[in-house]
């Protein structure tokens, strides 16, 4: 794979262990507006953009209860909450690896613009990444991770066969599927991907220091 010179990211399950702190702000959003959750708050629900979680959770698309709960949730989760991201173990080492080997690396998620931000200054890794994109960051919000993909490529200039897209979800691997991208799938993190989940011509990488080695070819 010494061919791919630029590395897209997904964040949540496949760089961060962010469930224990999204799963907390889901929580205190709800208590605060003094609802109760139509379904179980686990981790079962991070990985999509907030609004459509809070609507699965709420089991309503009311505008004005999702804008309510969105915003209880922020007021935790952007203030002291994200602070409980923790780093999957190898992943910074696997990071500075690959930057160190020449590689351009770029995130690509479905979180905020401004929390995935702020979890990169508190990780220490913004130093690491020449690009960073969600679906907040456009006006009108950019429909789904493949169009955000498709943006990133596009913004910078990045020819399909330099590129590779790594995540820990059916819905990243077939976001990698429409750019024209491979698709590495982290399986250390939360994600959905089980061995019946996998596409043929996706292929999963067990730890991080794998992932640093399939892609340097080491």
């Amino acid at each position: 794979m010494s061919c791919y010179r630029h590395v897209l990211f997904d964040l949540d399950g496949t760089l961060i262990d962010s469930a224990p702190a999204i799963l907390a702000s889901y929580r205190e959003a709800f208590a605060a507006a003094g609802r109760t959750p139509a379904i179980p708050v686990d981790a079962s629900i991070v990985g999509p953009p907030l609004t459509e979680t809070l609507q699965l959770l709420a089991g309503s698309t009311d505008d004005a209860l999702i804008a309510e709960l969105a915003g209880h949730f922020k007021a935790t989760y952007d203030t002291t909450g994200y602070r409980q991201t923790a780093a999957y173990a190898g992943v910074a080492e696997m990071l500075a690896r690959l930057v160190a080997g020449g590689r351009s690396l770029s995130i690509a998620t479905n979180k905020r613009l401004h929390p995935t931000r702020l979890i990169l200054e508190h990780l220490g890794w913004s130093g690491y990444f020449d690009a960073v994109y969600a679906l907040d960051m456009f006006e009108p919000r950019l429909p789904h991770k493949a169009a955000m993909i498709a943006r990133l490529l596009a913004d910078r200039n990045i020819s399909c066969d330099a590129a590779v897209y790594v995540g820990d979800r059916s819905e990243d691997g077939e976001s990698a599927d429409s750019n024209g991208l491979p698709f590495l799938a982290a399986t250390w993190g939360y994600g959905s991907l089980e061995p019946a989940d996998m596409a043929r011509h996706w292929r999963a990488l067990s730890d991080p220091a794998a992932l640093a080695n399939a892609i340097l070819d080491d």
